[in-house]
């Protein structure tokens, strides 16, 4: 049907998100998808049949706004478990329709018309848009090459009387670094005595190898009372198509989270929320993801050993990124849409992290996915 008018767009330089244009070329090539990083084996058989109990138990309506009050403590529990501080789970901690709302509504509530956000590129791709929503300005700092981190004295200079909030990622996504204790360090010298608000977006939580510690900002006081943390239930157990997170933060940010929060979705997924208060009962469900997964990069990284690929470490999430400039000239975009094609296996390209495009010759690899379809689509890679 034509429409009888032209709307005026608030996001006119937007299109469809790279996930889906590759998803979709990756049907159509009958592709293995290495792009996404939605797993691609089935979760917990407990954890579905607790969802099947508590539809099965009538919890089929709306859970209350802030999330079921046994899911909020479980998580209020484990996160003093993990990282030495009690949320109150009446007033700080909200259970949210993805990790994706949780950003949205945070940015949203916190962030004013004529304000300014720092951000890290190459970055997650909704974060400039949501801000740009909100009629502030997103300011995107480079992650410095060739390691991919942050350049803190950049970070400095870009802070204005205008700087609402810092949006950081750990681990990251798509780069798979993860913080250091310099970047924490640095990150409260910057915003210690100042308004900024910090927003950790920090889904792959428990997705970080070699014995490395998660820098949650939870785990950090001074920087726990001026942040939001979010984070995921579908990365931690292999349910992305549930659309099921969490939110912490101060009362005083919390409330004003929430009033977006009820607005936009009002309640996650009841069913969901009552299964996943009885898996965080049994703290191995995802304590042993790091282990997990570092098993899924090492089967990767050995399958590509003899590539032509230069692979860079992996520290954290399901991604690892690959080198291809060395024996390619082409761009990332067409790279990538060439391995879909002559290989049939779908990557990202870097450059879809940017909002300038920057292509430095890099692509995305996920490794969310079973060992058959990492060992084949390798083999495919290595043909290159």
């Amino acid at each position: 049907m034509q429409s009888a008018w032209t709307p005026r767009s608030k996001l006119p330089d937007v299109g469809t998100t790279i996930f889906t244009v590759i998803g979709q070329l990756a049907a159509e090539h009958d592709a293995l998808n290495l792009s996404q990083g939605a797993p691609n084996f089935a979760p917990d058989a407990k954890l579905v049949d607790g969802v099947a109990a508590a539809m099965r138990a009538g919890h089929n309506q709306y859970a209350p706004m802030a999330g079921i009050g046994a899911l909020r403590d479980a998580l209020a529990d484990k996160v003093e478990r993990l990282y030495g501080v009690r949320y109150d789970a009446q007033t700080e901690v909200t259970v949210i329709a993805s990790a994706s709302e949780g950003l949205y509504s945070t940015i949203s509530a916190l962030v004013h018309p004529g304000d300014e956000v720092i951000y890290f590129e190459p970055s997650f791709d909704s974060y400039a848009p949501i801000v740009r929503l909100q009629g502030a300005k997103p300011v995107a700092i480079k992650l410095s090459q060739p390691h991919f981190r942050v350049n803190w004295d950049e970070v400095a200079a870009a802070i204005t009387p205008k700087t609402r909030m810092i949006i950081v990622n750990t681990p990251h996504n798509p780069t798979a670094t993860i913080f250091s204790d310099d970047d924490i360090a640095r990150l409260k010298a910057l915003t210690r005595n100042t308004g900024i608000v910090i927003l950790s977006d920090e889904v792959y939580e428990h997705v970080v190898f070699d014995g490395a510690r998660h820098h949650s900002m939870a785990r950090h006081g001074e920087l726990a009372e001026r942040s939001v943390i979010v984070s995921s239930f579908g990365k931690s157990y292999h349910v992305t198509g549930w659309r099921v997170g969490y939110c912490l933060a101060p009362a005083a940010l919390m409330d004003e989270i929430r009033k977006v929060h009820q607005f936009m979705v009002f309640s996650a997924d009841t069913p969901m929320q009552y299964a996943f208060a009885d898996a965080l009962a049994e703290p191995e469900s995802y304590l042993g993801l790091s282990a997990f997964y570092q098993k899924k990069r090492d089967l990767l990284a050995q399958a590509l050993a003899e590539s032509r690929f230069e692979l860079l470490p992996s520290e954290g999430s399901f991604f690892m990124l690959a080198r291809f400039r060395h024996f390619s000239g082409e761009s990332d975009g067409d790279f990538v849409l060439r391995l879909i094609r002559d290989v049939r296996v779908a990557t990202i390209p870097l450059s879809a992290f940017y909002t300038d495009g920057t292509d430095e010759g890099v692509i995305r690899l996920s490794f969310s996915k079973d060992d058959a379809t990492l060992i084949e689509g390798a083999r495919r890679l290595c043909s290159i």
